[in-house]
């Protein structure tokens, strides 16, 4: 069973309102991968909603812990190896087990796999964003 198994705890990165930083690593053990560690220190941009307005007050700031793994999944060098649909598979694995609606992780989701390619395997684990 997909589960959480400590709490997501960031602050954010000096001179900006965007990227997050883990202050302890957020473990998440997926039925899909496995154990998912994502280490203190780690940069994440959290779930990239577009700031476009309708769709930013509709699903923006909606999957923090989701965001995270996903993010970690979408480095060169995440452990596990994640490839892109898995990576997208994990984040609605975790949005179910983080008991999101379906109108909230069904449309996150199609939205990762339309825009979320650009992104995949541009950064390393510890890369500053």
């Amino acid at each position: 069973m997909s589960r959480f198994l400590t709490e997501l705890s960031v602050e954010l990165k000096c001179g900006s309102d965007e990227i997050s930083i883990l202050k302890s690593p957020l473990i998440y053990e997926s039925d899909l991968l496995g154990w998912i560690i994502v280490p203190t220190g780690f940069h994440s941009d959290g779930s990239s909603v577009p700031r476009l307005p309708m769709i930013y007050l509709l699903w923006g700031g909606r999957a923090h812990r989701e965001g995270v793994i996903h993010d970690y999944l979408y480095r060169k060098d995440s452990k596990p190896k994640a490839t892109f649909r898995q990576a997208a598979r994990v984040f609605l694995e975790a949005s179910t087990t983080c008991r999101k609606p379906f109108y909230i992780k069904y449309p996150m989701f199609i939205g990762i796999c339309i825009g979320g390619r650009g992104a995949y395997h541009k950064h390393m684990v510890l890369d500053e964003l």
